[in-house]
């Protein structure tokens, strides 16, 4: 039946092979029919074949067409704009000279094109409509294409209108993402169109018929289960073709139709259905991964476990609270006003300012200067590691602190979880580096000195017996901590090890005692832990900077990721880095924003 239409591909490298599909549709094609030919019998039963064989072969062609219009190169093609020759330049050239021997005195006057009525969009109170029509610009940005200025300037003129709150704001990006996951893994470029809305009425009728005709028919001189298992396979069709059609009404698409054709009736139908089947356009999970927990995680005692929790580390999840939306929210309105009046030359070091902007922003706010600078003078991926540690640290020895500081604490723990997340599970996200290999030796070193501390407060001697009695224990923890994430057996709380990491003193700079060979920053966090923790200032403003610095490292690592990288994230639920960066383009703080005039008129004064 060609597959199902909520998804064609599962990564963007299964469009790049469409070529197989089409060998795959043509093989299948052909084979099925010389089967066909070669069984017929000329009962009912035969001739059923028939509308499944057209049905299936529509489908599979729909899905490999699909295929082949989200591959790369054709959809570079796609987003391409027209192709623009600009003004007449020989034309303009002829008069110039001919006014000019007719005894003129001719100039030439420059005058920019106006700006686009931007009104459009601002004024329609619906999420999808402006998500519509952002999504038409900035679609280009997915296969690494320019935007204009005026694609700029409707962007910002949307997204830096008063009314837009950050939670209309993230909605219209969480749309945005959602037509492009459509474009890239569904058949979506078939069904919204009047072909595909053809081809779709034409493979349920007759589906439908076919189920209808093979229920009448009598069957008796068949065998019973097999004519239980058609039966079965052709409701399972049809019934796929019932929730295919229904996802087709309920989606983003239609209702945008739906709005634009004023079909309120009909829009207030399918939303009532959508909304009874809880459907979200992003999960809003914002996946972690601490690494003191982790190097504190029991060892399960079996080198085939320690190869499996190696191998699946634990992440947790939390949800994306309104008050870090509002936050990311600001913090990129923010910048993009900084950047207005700069112009757009400075727009390069806006976004890698990462994070001494910041602090020199806060050193009247704080008592003492602090020397914050080296960490952030080294590579992207040993500044994440440096300030994760550091940031738990600190946010341990904050527990008991006055509640005020709690939400700038819980942030700053929560986007630097987050960072490490990517660190480790998708480094490609992030700025090409070293990354796994640091944070694998600064795993290592840690996981030494915690077991160090462990050995020194006096464990008995054991015989082999109780050792592997111990082990089993372990073992039996790790299984539990892992199925029914209760959470592993850690060797001491993480609190404990953050107070044992603060005791260790770092007047000397520690690569001068390590060297470089290992990569390892466990102790470089430690110096930064205890800056910040020393300084006597206010622990609000000394919170309210850290969220500040992790604020710019994430818009700085979204800035800093592919389009074909985003993109490639799109089909496991999208991430928040995605989110931030198209958040970030909308308001204009992107590369790929290179044309910064239009077309030039050019007016001839002639005297």
């Amino acid at each position: 039946m060609g597959g199902p239409d909520a998804i064609t591909a599962y990564s963007l490298e299964d469009n790049q092979l469409w070529l197989r599909h089409l060998f795959g549709l043509i093989v299948q094609t052909t084979v099925t029919i010389y089967i066909f030919l070669m069984a017929w019998t000329g009962s009912l039963l035969s001739r059923l074949t028939i509308p499944m064989i057209v049905a299936g072969s529509i489908k599979y062609a729909e899905r490999t067409w699909t295929l082949w219009r989200a591959s790369t190169g054709e959809l570079r093609d796609l987003m391409l704009t027209s192709p623009d020759p600009g003004p007449n330049y020989p034309k303009l050239m002829d008069e110039y000279s001919l006014r000019k021997s007719e005894g003129f005195l001719v100039t030439i006057e420059e005058v920019n094109e106006g700006a686009q009525e931007l009104d459009i969009i601002t004024s329609d109170k619906d999420n999808i409509i402006k998500a519509t029509a952002m999504f038409e610009i900035f679609k280009r940005l997915f296969a690494d294409l320019i935007l204009s200025f005026k694609d700029k300037e409707k962007s910002q003129h949307l997204f830096e209108d008063e009314k837009m709150s950050s939670k209309d704001a993230f909605d219209v990006v969480a749309i945005e993402l959602g037509f492009m996951y459509d474009l890239l893994y569904t058949k979506a470029m078939v069904n919204y169109t009047s072909s595909g809305l053809v081809c779709r009425f034409t493979t349920v009728l007759l589906t439908c018929l076919a189920l209808g005709l093979f229920s009448t028919d009598n069957l008796n001189k068949n065998e019973k289960a097999d004519v239980c298992i058609t039966f079965l396979l052709l409701v399972v069709a049809v019934l796929l073709e019932i929730y295919a059609t229904f996802l087709l009404l309920c989606s983003d698409q239609t209702n945008h139709w739906l709005i634009k054709n004023k079909r309120t009736s009909i829009l207030r139908a399918t939303r009532c259905l959508t909304s009874l089947f809880d459907q979200k356009r992003w999960s809003g999970r914002i996946l972690q991964y601490s690494l003191l927990s982790y190097c504190l995680e029991e060892r399960p005692g079996f080198k085939i476990l320690e190869k499996v929790q190696q191998m699946w580390p634990p992440r947790s999840g939390v949800q994306f609270e309104d008050s870090l939306r509002d936050t990311i929210f600001s913090h990129v309105k923010a910048k993009s006003k900084a950047e207005e009046g700069k112009g757009g030359t400075h727009l390069r070091d806006l976004r890698r300012e990462r994070g001494m902007s910041i602090t020199q922003k806060y050193e009247d706010k704080l008592r003492a200067k602090l020397e914050l600078k080296w960490s952030f003078d080294v590579e992207f991926d040993q500044s994440i590691l440096i300030w994760h540690i550091a940031t738990e640290i600190c946010y341990n020895s904050d527990l008991q602190s006055d509640t005020e500081i709690g939400q700038y604490r819980d942030h700053s723990r929560l986007i630097s979880k987050y960072l490490v997340y990517l660190l480790l599970f998708y480094p490609r996200m992030l700025p090409s580096g070293i990354g796994p290999i640091r944070l694998r030796d600064t795993e290592a070193e840690a996981r030494r000195f915690f077991n160090e501390i462990q050995a020194s407060s006096g464990a008995k001697q054991v015989n082999k017996i109780t050792k592997y009695c111990r082990k089993l224990l372990r073992a039996c923890r790790f299984f539990k901590g892992r199925l029914f994430s209760s959470g592993a057996h850690q060797l001491m709380s993480v609190e404990n090890a953050c107070r044992m990491l603060l005791q260790v003193k770092t007047d000397v700079d520690p690569s001068k005692v390590k060297g470089d060979q290992s990569k390892s920053v466990l102790f470089d966090a430690c110096k930064l832990a205890s800056t910040l923790i020393s300084d006597k200032s206010d622990k609000k403003v000394k919170w309210e900077m850290i969220r500040e610095i992790w604020l710019g490292m994430l818009t700085y690592a979204a800035s800093q990721c592919g389009g074909t990288q985003h993109a490639d994230q799109l089909i496991r639920g999208g991430e928040l880095l995605t989110h931030v960066w198209l958040l970030m383009a909308h308001f204009g703080i992107t590369e790929q924003v290179q044309i910064s005039k239009g077309h030039a008129i050019a007016l001839l004064n002639a005297k």
